[in-house]
């Protein structure tokens, strides 16, 4: 288990990709249950879902991303 949370610290955009493509895909398949898709249409429908959801992870990540750059040039402004 320590592992588990050890890998979720390191990889934490990783992890999110794939505990909300794993909510994303079962929502898909809870949903879309009753609809008689073929086998080839669910496995795209999954994998587009999959894509979908790393998509989301890297978009929700820009904001991360800016905030740390603001963070780094504050800093070297104070030291500079």
């Amino acid at each position: 288990m320590s592992r588990l949370v050890q890998f979720a610290k390191q990889h934490p955009r990783l992890t999110a990709w794939f505990v909300l493509a794993v909510g994303m895909v079962a929502i898909l398949v809870w949903s879309a249950r009753d609809v008689g898709l073929q086998p080839g249409q669910w496995a795209a429908l999954i994998v587009a879902t999959i894509g979908l959801a790393g998509l989301c992870v890297w978009i929700i990540g820009w904001e991360d991303e800016e905030e740390e750059e603001e963070q780094g040039s504050r800093g070297a402004e104070e030291q500079g």
